[in-house]
Order: structure tokens, then sequence, then C-alpha cells
């Protein structure tokens, strides 16, 4: 039974499996010979759908350059047209200029044939008036140009002088009014000192102390301070003579330290001598920094302060040198500000305008160069250095601050009773302008009157006219500018008169 239905399942299944393998291998080519005609049917489609397309971008750019063509063209022939236009223009110019240069030509023969026929009648005319005159071209032309020159120098004495007049009027009654207000403003005190010192005794004995045995003690004095001790029948006083005023000073008070100690001996010396010499530096930086705190600079070098102080023992003429420096100072910055001008920068300059004169016992040169040497060392502006520079006319100013700083200088320095004067240095000054003076062509004599600020020339009225003493008075002025050194100004007076003179017999 088992067999009979295996074998007959066997039989099913092969049966089965025909049938049914049979029937989908049918149908499965069948669907492939669809799928088959359908990509064909599609590609057919595909490919005239591409071909349609490529039909129509062919069409499409054939047109684009067609129309670009097209355009090219029109565009070259514009640029054709306007070519020719051009040219057309150019062969017109080209005629013009032609017709032009040929009208040019004629004219300039004619004007060669004109200027000929000028040369010829001013050559015929030249010679008739030299027949006439009786001079040559040369000698009528010097006396042409003599007359001329006489003329003109007539008229421009008569224009220097008015000009001068009008502008003296103007410029003195300003410069009157700014330096008046300057010195109305200005408060500095006025300190005159000598070049010695004297140092009070309580008796005459401590004169023997002072010298000590066999003059020891006033060695030790005069070689520690570099000062000499002068001791003679003056009653209760020592006199201290030295040209450095600060180892006067120093001298003074350490002679004063051992009058009041009463132990002189030279190690006692030498311990006042160095005490002396801190306490005056110490003096001469706090009056440097009380001079800069009074004008108003605060930024100086530390060094260019302790000079300023040194200028408290340094007098000049009579004059405090540091009293002096602050006036130049508040005058200076006083009149740049009526001025509108740079008031720090004149201060500065003013203040340290005297500078050199704080080392001129130690350097050699006069205290300007040693001024100029010093504010370069300590970086001081190029402004500041010219100004400290032309205070006393040795530079050329370059500024308006500088001309203030030697006008407010000669304006302190100028001062009655600012400076002591020689009687020698006087009048030797006056001799000096009045020598000026008379080695002047044209001056017959000269006085120097008002204590030199003003000399009067009596000029030789049979060498020149009214005219010419205008000259004469300012080249006289130009000689005293340059070979005389003087504070403030000089007025040069020049008078020239006629006199006739006759006797009734």
């Amino acid at each position: 039974m088992g067999i009979v239905a295996l074998a007959f399942g066997l039989l099913v299944g092969y049966i089965f499996r025909k049938t049914v393998g049979e029937k989908a291998i049918g149908s499965a080519e069948q669907k492939a010979k669809n799928m088959i005609l359908d990509a064909e049917n599609r590609s057919e489609t595909i490919k005239k759908e591409i071909t349609i397309e490529a039909k129509e971008e062919a069409h499409r750019m054939r047109s684009e350059v067609e129309r670009e063509i097209r355009e090219r063209r029109a565009e070259i022939q514009r640029s054709e047209k306007r070519l020719i236009q051009k040219e057309e223009a150019i062969d017109r110019k080209t005629e013009n200029l032609e017709k032009k240069e040929e009208g040019i030509t004629n004219k300039e023969q004619l004007l060669i044939a004109k200027q000929q026929e000028l040369d010829g009648f001013i050559t015929k005319q030249m010679e008739e008036l030299e027949r006439i005159s009786g001079y040559t071209v040369e000698e009528a032309k010097n006396v042409l140009l003599s007359n001329i020159e006489k003329e003109i120098r007539y008229e421009a004495s008569v224009m220097i002088k008015d000009i001068e007049s009008k502008a003296k009027e103007e410029a003195d009654k300003k410069a009157k009014e700014i330096i008046t207000g300057a010195i109305q403003r200005c408060a500095a005190d006025h300190v005159a000192e000598s070049t010695v010192s004297v140092v009070p005794l309580p008796n005459d004995e401590m004169k023997g102390r002072i010298i000590g045995r066999e003059g020891r003690n006033i060695r030790a004095i005069e070689t520690l301070t570099g000062i000499d001790l002068i001791i003679d029948d003056t009653p209760e006083a020592v006199i201290l003579s030295g040209f450095d005023p600060v180892r006067r000073e120093i001298a003074r008070l350490s002679l004063e330290k051992l009058i009041v100690d009463g132990r002189i001996h030279p190690a006692r010396i030498e311990e006042m001598v160095e005490k002396a010499e801190k306490e005056v530096n110490n003096i001469i930086k706090e009056e440097g920094e009380q001079a800069t705190f009074e004008v108003g600079i605060h930024n100086l070098h530390p060094e260019l302060i302790k000079l300023l102080g040194r200028l408290k023992y340094r007098t000049s003429y009579g004059q405090n040198v540091l009293k002096h420096s602050v006036e130049v100072a508040h005058l200076a910055g006083l009149m740049a500000g009526e001025l509108g001008l740079d008031i720090k920068s004149a201060k500065r300059a003013g203040l340290l305008h005297d500078i050199g004169k704080s080392i001129d016992h130690e350097v050699e040169g006069t205290h300007v160069d040693i001024g100029i040497d010093l504010l370069r060392k300590y970086k001081e502006s190029e402004t500041i250095i010219n100004a400290m520079a032309a205070h006393h006319g040795d530079y050329e100013p370059k500024s308006l601050e500088a001309v203030l700083i030697a006008a407010a200088d000669a304006l302190s320095a100028a001062r009655p009773g600012a400076r002591r004067e020689t009687l020698e240095t006087y009048i030797k000054r006056l001799q000096k302008l009045e020598e000026i003076a008379n080695t002047t062509p044209g001056v017959e004599r000269s006085f120097a009157i008002q204590a030199g600020r003003e000399i009067r020339i009596i000029a030789r009225p049979e060498e020149m006219n009214d005219e010419e003493i205008v000259f004469l008075a300012r080249e006289i002025s130009k000689k005293i500018e340059s070979e005389l050194e003087y504070p403030g100004q000089i007025k040069v007076n020049v008078i020239r008169e006629t006199r006739a003179i006759e006797y009734a017999k």
C-alpha cells in the first residue's frame, strides 16, 4: 500500500508539474515579448522626440547666428560710414590749413618787408636826431638815464620819507600800547648786586682768629672756596671778593657759620665749607623751581632748573640775572598774548635766554654760544634755541617769538635803575657812537645826548640836499646797529641848514 501510494503521488506530481510549468513558461515568454514590443515602441517615440528637439535647437541656433551676422553687418556699415565722414572732415581741415599756411606765409613776407622799411626809417630818424641834438646814441642814453635817475631818487626819497613817517606813527603807537600794557601787568622784583660780599664780625678780634696762626685759617678758606678774603682796616667786617657768585656765596655762608660756631681751624673750616656747599645747592634747586613755578613752565630738564637757580648768584651790570630772566619771561609772554602768538614758547625762551651765564665763569665762549650748547644738550626745541640765540642779534631770528625775546630783554635791561653801568664803559659807548657818525661822508659834527639814547648829526649843506639826508640817517642807523651793542634803541637825528651871513659896513 505504501509503495502504491508513493507511486501514485509521484505520478500526480509529475503530471501537475508538467501542466503548470508549461503554462508558466508560456505566460513568461508572452510577457517578455510584450515588454520587448513596448520597449521598441518607447525607443521609437523617444528617438522621434529627440530628433524633433535637435531640429528645433538647430533652427533656433541658426536664427540667432543669422541675427548676430545681420547686427554685425549693420555695425560695420555704420563704422564705415563714420570713417568716411571723418576722412571727409580731415580732408576739409587739411585744405583749410593749407590755405591758412599760405596766408601766413604771405603775411610773414609782408611783415619782413615792413620791418626792413621800419628799420631804415628808424636809422634815418636816429641819424637826424643825432645831427639835431649833437649827441651820439650812447651819449643821449647816458644823459637820459642820468636825468631819470635823479628824478627817481628824488621821488624815492620823498616816498620813503612819507612811508616811514606813516609807518613809524602806526608802529610806535601800537608798540607803545603793547609795551606799556606789558609793563603795567608785569610785577617782577629788581635786585642789584655786585662782585663782592661783606660779612659782618662781632668784633675786630675775630679778624685775627679768621687769619689764624701764620695765616693757616685764611689760606684754608681761600683754597677750599676759591674766593679772596680781604681783611683790612674796615671795622668789624670782612670782604669776600671773587667773580664766581656761587663760590662767593659758599664762602659767605661758611664764614658766617664759623663765626657763630667760634671754632676756627682747618678741619672745622673744611666741614663748614662742605655744609655750605650742600646748603647752596639746595637753595639753587629751590630758586630754579620757584622761577619755573612763577613763570608757569613745568616740564624743564632738572639740570636746566639747577642752572636757572645758579643765576640767583649771577649779576650783569649790577642786575640780578635770575630776576631779569623771570621779568623777560613775563614781558615776552604778555606781549605774545597781545599779538596772538605762542605764550608758552615765549615765556620758556624768555626764562632760558641767559642760561649760558650760569656757567660762563667755567666754560669758554659767549653766554649765547654756551646757552645754545646747553639747550641742545637737554633737548630743547630749535624754536626755543633760536629765540635764545637771537636775543642779542648774534643770530638771525626765525620766529616772531624770537623778536619778542630780544625786545623784552632790551626792555628789562634798559629801564632806569635796572642796570648800573660803569662810568668808563658809559663814556666809551658815547665816544664810539659819535665816532661812527663822524666817519660817515657828509657829516660835519655829531653830538651824543640823553645818555646815548639819541645822537644829533649836523650835515654839510653844500654836499647834500634835504632829500639826501633821509639816506644819510638810514646809513648811520645801519652802522650803529652793526658796530655798537646797546640796550633799547638810539634815535638818529640829522639836521641840515643853510645860513647866509652878511655884514653891513
